[in-house]
């Protein structure tokens, strides 16, 4: 792959870990067609393409934090959040049913805010604190609900949103997740705060001597990573018409697994946007081949946990090799 890339210019211009990605696609596109002669057919990639918009969401905010070389292990409940109080609000009226997915995008700001300020303020390492508010989001709405499953059902508009077709006969939320990944494309390519990012990843020190305002960027990170889980928390009830205990539970290692699959650096300071959208269709693919041949939801967790943790072992390496 090193040779390739020195001596084709045009490849030379891409990670070679993105480049790997879209390889791999490729390939499992070929094994899907062999195993399912429709897993090539229009109509099944667009369906799966709406089901990783899901996934691309949460790992949008889930890659920014990864930049920082933090990480966020609350993604899961406060993805349960997001859906359970959008379609709570859904019952307060015109009002509520009119503003039940920014209801349920706040409330996810909030535990961002929380984390945040934990990480950015309080100095406690993210993977302790971000765990821990998992288990206060996941009390919250137990305490909502009494420990049942919440009878609320979603708005119109959500599902809608979540499944309808209206440009192109284009799902939805694929036209979410461009809108969402072009902002976040420009936020981090183009804006002081992107640029402090990165920076931060690489050496927190070095950035903050430098004059960038370290807490605020990171508390930002963090906000912004609740937001968007709650988002596909509030789009996923829509899917699904109605939210449930626990909805969030299998996105944590696949959005981790996504970020760092498509080049980022889960040490921080590194990566593209362009290869987390690798790895969010890597991973649908895969998890869509997994489930035409059956195999068991603990060998996938298997799966993501042994990328993470190659993942990791490569990038200290060249942590320390720098």
């Amino acid at each position: 792959m090193t040779n390739l890339l020195a001596g084709n210019p045009v490849l030379r211009r891409f990670d070679p870990a993105v480049l790997t990605a879209f390889g791999c696609i490729i390939v499992l596109l070929l094994i899907g067609s062999l195993i399912n002669e429709n897993f090539l057919s229009p109509e099944y990639l667009l369906q799966q393409l709406q089901v990783g918009a899901f996934l691309a969401l949460i790992s949008t905010g889930m890659m920014i934090v990864i930049l920082l070389g933090q990480i966020d292990l609350s993604v899961p409940w406060i993805i349960t959040v997001g859906g359970m109080m959008s379609t709570a609000a859904a019952g307060w009226g015109d009002w509520g049913a009119t503003f039940a997915i920014p209801v349920g995008i706040l409330c996810g700001l909030i535990f961002g805010l929380i984390n945040g300020i934990g990480v950015a303020y309080l100095r406690v390492p993210s993977m302790i604190f971000t765990l821990g508010i998992n288990a206060v989001a996941q009390g919250f709405m137990i305490v909502r609900t009494g420990g049942f499953a919440p009878q609320d059902m979603a708005t119109e508009s959500m599902h809608e949103i979540a499944t309808g077709r209206l440009v192109f006969g284009i799902p939805n939320p694929v036209w979410v997740w461009v809108a969402v990944g072009a902002a976040t494309v420009f936020l981090l390519r183009r804006t002081v705060f992107g640029r402090a990012v990165y920076a931060i990843g690489n050496r927190e020190v070095a950035a903050y001597l430098s004059g960038i305002r370290t807490q605020r960027v990171v508390l930002a990170a963090f906000a912004m990573s609740g937001a968007l889980a709650a988002f596909a928390g509030a789009l996923l009830a829509g899917y699904s018409t109605k939210a449930y205990q626990g909805m969030g539970d299998p996105y944590l290692l696949p959005s981790i697994a996504a970020v760092v699959l498509g080049g980022t650096s889960i040490l921080g300071g590194r990566g593209t946007y362009l290869g987390t959208v690798a790895g969010v269709i890597l991973i649908t693919l895969l998890q869509s081949i997994l489930s035409v041949v059956q195999i068991e939801e603990a060998f996938r967790q298997l799966i993501y946990g042994a990328v993470i943790i190659g993942m990791l072992l490569v990038y200290g390496r060249q942590r320390r090799a720098v």
